[in-house]
């Protein structure tokens, strides 16, 4: 294949790419972005390896490497539930990062191989190498970043880790001294031409170090925008190592992937009222108390029924939904969507309220009742509905717990002060489902719970739900 024809070529895969992402944009398009980012990603790979020529041995390894990834993310996507989605998207980015990391060693030890090492003069390849190098080591740095701290997101996630932030004294000190020895090495490499492969590796190592550090301080309230930064991560490592190797749908790929997660990680910071950098390095509410006040010990909690619940949404005029992350973990989505039609038919009239938040990573409710078929123009994000619910009779919170914390603004001591939530207290009624008082992913506890108009419905989320709809019926 011609060099000017895999160009022509790679810009039509980064055009399908991009169609892609305006295609994800919305719910009622978001399949057909799927597909176009399929086909870009085929096109892409089909190039590369036309591109070069291959062996026999060669093509039985990259139909074996394509058989073994490509089975594997098929048998994980049909068999990983859309609650465990936040985590996978995580495990998926280190995979992103450590392939980074890889492809660089590659061509640090094999440059010619790569094509980066050629030139008509001494000069010429020197400069060239130079440039490479401060590309290569900079893709390593991120790569290896951004392959540790997305296994801490995987790990907190999963619940195999506290999901509290774990801080301790000089912690953003040490970070920035990793940081500067990374920049360090990365000059020894460069200086060196290469031969310094010790420096490659120093700055491999201190960069997953200092993933581990950036991403261990921040708290579960957060975890929404970590997913997000670490798209963006995986992105600027993929264009960095895209411009070493001389790679236009590398290059391409890697640039709409690091803008556009690290524009939506600062669109979410904005609703949430953080700072963007402040949670980049080190994570928000780290250096204050770990949790909210507990509050007074003899505060109780009102307790209600299902039959409760049906027979006042029933006679009420207006019924806002909150879903949150029980409702995820409960898979009650199509028992929710059921009693909306219930309530409905009753004349009632129904719409959801979704936090940018909610859930473990962006879009997770919208990807969930979008399942459910729950129509689109009854979903509003919390701008647009959030002024509705005094005019609401009823407010029904389904596991969305530290998004509807009125905490966040009525106590400067919370973690959460400031940020923007979901003033559901402001209905005449909230019935809240949710499987103890316990506290949230945050760790924090929830006033909400205690006030009086507030009726708690303990339970499972889709058990709790499904005898509403028996109860209307």
């Amino acid at each position: 294949m011609s060099a000017n024809l895999a160009a022509l070529l790679y810009l039509g895969s980064g055009i399908l790419f991009i169609m892609a992402l305006r295609g994800l944009s919305s719910p009622e398009t978001s399949r057909q972005g799927n597909y176009l980012g399929m086909a870009g990603m085929a096109l892409a790979v089909g190039t590369s390896l036309f591109l070069v020529e291959l062996n026999g041995l060669a093509w039985l390894l990259v139909a074996l490497a394509v058989a073994v990834g490509g089975g594997a993310g098929a048998i994980i996507a049909r068999r990983i539930p859309m609650t465990a989605m936040p985590q996978l998207v995580a495990a998926f980015h280190s995979l992103v990062g450590l392939c980074a990391v890889l492809v660089a060693a590659a061509a640090l030890y094999e440059p010619a191989a790569f094509g980066i090492s050629s030139g008509d003069s001494g000069v010429e390849l020197n400069q060239l190498k130079l440039l490479s190098l401060v590309e290569l080591a900079l893709g390593t740095a991120i790569g290896a970043i951004t392959f540790s701290g997305s296994v801490i997101a995987f790990m907190k996630l999963q619940g195999l880790m506290s999901g509290a932030p774990i801080v301790f004294k000089g912690q953003h000190w040490l970070n920035l001294g990793l940081g500067i020895t990374v920049g360090v090495f990365i000059i020894f490499l460069s200086a060196s031409a290469g031969d310094n492969k010790t420096a490659f590796w120093i700055i491999t190592l201190i960069a997953l170090v200092l993933g581990v550090l950036l991403i261990i301080p921040i708290g579960g309230a957060d975890m929404p925008v970590v997913v997000s930064m670490l798209n963006s991560y995986s992105g600027w490592a993929a264009a960095a190592l895209g411009f070493t190797l001389q790679n236009n749908a590398l290059l391409i790929t890697g640039a709409l992937v690091g803008s556009s997660g690290a524009i939506l990680s600062y669109i979410m910071c904005k609703g949430m009222n953080r700072s963007f950098i402040s949670v980049i390095l080190g994570g928000f509410g780290a250096d204050g108390d770990a949790a909210a006040a507990t509050g007074p010990a003899d505060r109780t909690a009102k307790q209600g029924s299902a039959e409760d619940a049906a027979f006042i949404m029933k006679n009420a005029g207006k019924v806002i939904i909150v879903p949150g992350y029980g409702m995820a973990v409960a898979q009650a989505q199509h028992a929710l969507k059921e009693m909306a039609d219930a309530l409905k038919h009753e004349g009632v009239d129904v719409s959801y309220a979704i936090h940018p938040v909610a859930g473990r990573m962006p879009g997770h409710m919208n990807v969930l009742l979008a399942e459910a078929q729950v129509p689109y123009d009854e979903v509003f994000e919390l701008e647009d509905i959030n002024s509705e619910f005094a005019t609401a009779d009823v407010v029904f919170v389904i596991g969305a717990n530290d998004v509807t914390n009125p905490a966040a603004e009525d106590d400067p001591g919370s973690p959460i002060y400031g940020m923007p939530v979901l003033q559901v207290w402001k209905s005449k009624t909230v019935f809240f489902i949710k499987r103890s008082l316990g506290s949230g992913y945050a760790g924090i506890e929830n006033p909400l719970f205690f006030r009086d108009n507030t009726m708690m419905l303990l339970g499972d989320a889709k058990k709790m739900t499904e005898s509403v709809v028996k109860a209307l019926d």
